[in-house]
């Protein structure tokens, strides 16, 4: 059935875009977010600008697209500091020019209007399928050093699900039952999207997986979202309205990252929870960290 939907997808496009959307303010994250943005905060050693810069690197696009907003100022976080390696030779010399070798567009988002409204101001610059990252998530299969640092696949995969089937796709990942209440759960028919439930009890969820903030969307965004699925018709609603139609004709595909991490900046005791797991799983510091927590824990 998927195989016959694809063939109705069109002629494939190569995915050589990915837009970064990082124009929210971090409120939940003052007063820290007041001097550093969200995408500055660092998962332990390593700012998370640099993990989503990495990830679609590693998936193969060309550009980077940044959506920003009017008073914020990820400049720092752009720039090419691999004059600075010299003093820590044995540290992954990629880790200081992640926007190197890479073509990099910064657009500004002038009011919040949603996921939807950052993505129509980049898509006057990009013409065929492109990457989506939340800019306050980091969702990672590798919890490498600094010294050897591996990149997430994340986003490779997505662009994986694309090359095989020409169709629009997103991340989805399993959350506890407690959690469900706080995200899009979806509801699926194979590997097929067939609905998304918003912040759902738990009685009334679909499911225990959610849409995690990494998407693939198809050149017929700009389309749609300028004419049919407008920010003045749909508000905030209108990147999941896109996302509906997709359902609706030829499919729109979750793909699963059973394995993956899932790490949210956005407020304090998410973003505490992330370095403490972090922490254990990362190859340098895991054991050092677990001890001394045990010990820690014990008094």
């Amino acid at each position: 059935m998927l195989e016959s939907m694809c063939l109705l997808a069109g002629i494939m496009a190569v995915v050589e875009d990915a837009l970064i959307v990082a124009g929210g303010l971090g409120t939940r994250m003052y007063p820290v977010s007041a001097f550093l943005s969200k995408e500055s905060l660092p998962l332990i050693d390593i700012p998370v600008m640099i993990h989503l810069a990495q990830e679609a690197k590693a998936a193969g696009v060309k550009r980077i697209h940044i959506i920003t907003s009017p008073n914020k100022d990820l400049s720092p976080l752009l720039r090419d500091i691999s004059h600075l390696h010299s003093n820590r030779p044995e540290l992954d010399e990629n880790l200081f020019s992640s926007f190197s070798n890479i073509e990099i567009k910064v657009h500004i988002q002038k009011q919040q209007l949603g996921l939807g409204d950052a993505i129509s101001c980049a898509l006057d610059e990009i013409a065929g399928p492109f990457l989506v990252l939340l800019g306050d998530n980091i969702i990672t299969d590798n919890h490498s050093s600094t010294k050897d640092y591996i990149p997430s696949n994340a986003s490779k995969l997505l662009v994986e699900c694309y090359e095989k089937n020409s169709l629009p796709c997103g991340a989805i990942l399993p959350v506890k039952d407690e959690d469900l209440s706080s995200y899009g759960v979806v509801e699926l028919d194979g590997e097929l999207i067939k609905n998304v439930v918003e912040k759902p009890e738990l009685e009334f969820a679909p499911s225990n997986l959610v849409l995690c903030g990494r998407y693939l969307f198809t050149a017929d965004s700009k389309q749609l979202l300028n004419e049919i699925y407008t920010v003045e018709k749909y508000g905030e609603l209108q990147s999941i309205e896109l996302q509906k139609h997709w359902m609706k004709g030829n499919g729109f595909i979750g793909v699963r990252l059973d394995g993956f991490s899932w790490y949210d900046s956005g407020n304090p005791y998410s973003w505490l929870q992330a370095q403490v797991d972090h922490a254990l799983q990362r190859t340098d510091l895991s054991k050092q960290f677990s001890d001394w927590l045990k010990l820690r824990i014990k008094d």
